[in-house]
């Protein structure tokens, strides 16, 4: 799996985690300690989060980051 697909996987995943939530970008950056710019930035692919917004979009999320990065496609070639 290359880096744009992890990416934009991880970008689909965490829009529809929100919406599923209905929690808005502002919400969902305020609950994880990041701007809302930076998390917009992350859902249109733009940024590549690191592993400490990894984990706080996950914990806001109240998801596992396995459920934004799906571990087990990646490590079947998927």
């Amino acid at each position: 799996m290359d880096r744009k697909k992890i990416i934009k996987i991880f970008a689909e995943n965490v829009r529809a985690e929100r919406a599923r939530k209905q929690y808005s970008q502002e919400k969902l950056a305020e609950m994880a300690d990041i701007t809302p710019e930076y998390l917009a930035r992350i859902e249109k692919e733009k940024y590549s989060p690191s592993l400490v917004v990894i984990a706080r979009l996950a914990v806001a999320l109240n998801v596992s980051v396995d459920k934004l990065i799906p571990l087990d496609d990646y490590l079947s070639g998927g």
